[in-house]
């Protein structure tokens, strides 16, 4: 890589994972020959772009402008290199990671996987199934889908649709146990919960003749860390859960589960998007599969 595109590519990859070893690694490169790289480059550039005196890579003021317009001259070459093979046109192309957390990947990405592939041959789909957030950069995934309010950052975000929220069980759990008919009576039930910090613990309710809006604390002997589990344990009878419609719509349908407290649900809507770490000039790849995901959504 002694030519100028490479040492950009190289310092940009540095930049973003913030640290030479983990450039390294994805470059199958030595921390050292990354270091020297970026060294020469600064020395061309006549200033200095990172600060090495912590564990983590830091960027000088100089870094983060070269840094940005780094990315978009490399996203420029990429999208040039796929206008010249597409004989002119701009045809997706390359690998492209997806992740997504599990529930709403089985139910959504992979049924429609076969279908984009068919559009777009020339991608390579890389999809990961996680109820992990995981960090785009780092990770180096091009898109993940997140559910819920979004977290402050510098990633971009489209939105592809919205779930409401259903308290639901079994068909056996309400026989054994009795259907509750006031958000009061769940506290003499099995109330499966999430295992993580939500940004509102406890289950909203909304009073059908006031329009009052509570928050009710709710427990159990079962905690899960997504909603894949949750549905699980509900199907299974163990107890009543709360999660995304969109989880539990085939089962609602069939009659395997019942929402049970429609008349106080408060409509919570959990809005769904798909993020990724845009500029102005994004991967034709990157845009072609969330318009995708748009259309179909």
């Amino acid at each position: 890589m002694d030519n100028r595109a490479g040492e950009m590519e190289v310092f940009v990859l540095a930049a973003e994972l913030k640290s030479f070893s983990a450039a390294g690694r994805k470059l199958k490169l030595s921390p050292s020959a990354v270091s020297k790289l970026v060294t020469r480059l600064e020395n061309r550039l006549g200033t200095r772009l990172v600060v090495r005196s912590t564990r983590l890579l830091q960027l000088t003021p100089e870094g983060e402008t070269y840094l940005a317009r780094a990315q978009r001259i490399l996203a420029e070459i990429a999208d040039t290199e796929e206008v010249v093979s597409g004989g002119g046109r701009m045809l997706p192309r390359g690998p492209l990671s997806i992740n997504a957390s599990v529930g709403f990947g089985e139910r959504y990405i992979l049924p429609l996987a076969g279908e984009f592939q068919r559009l777009f041959p020339d991608v390579q789909l890389d999809i990961t199934l996680t109820d992990d957030i995981v960090d785009l950069i780092r990770e180096r995934v091009d898109i993940a889908i997140r559910h819920g309010q979004l977290r402050d950052s510098s990633l971009m975000a489209r939105k592809l649709g919205e779930s409401r929220q259903v308290v639901m069980a079994s068909p056996e759990y309400l026989e054994r146990h009795g259907l509750p008919k006031t958000p009061d009576e769940l506290i003499h039930h099995n109330c499966i919960n999430f295992n993580f910090r939500r940004a509102v613990e406890g289950w909203p309710f909304r009073d059908p003749q006031t329009g009052r809006r509570d928050i009710l604390p709710v427990s159990g002997n079962l905690k899960a860390s997504s909603g894949s589990i949750i549905r699980q344990f509900c199907l299974d009878g163990l107890g009543i859960g709360r999660v995304g419609r969109f989880h539990v719509e085939p089962d609602i349908a069939a009659g395997r589960l019942v929402p049970v407290l429609e008349d106080f649900n408060p409509e919570d809507i959990e809005q769904i998007h798909a993020v990724y770490a845009g500029h102005e000039h994004l991967a034709v790849r990157i845009r072609a599969y969330i318009d995708f995901l748009a259309a179909r959504l």
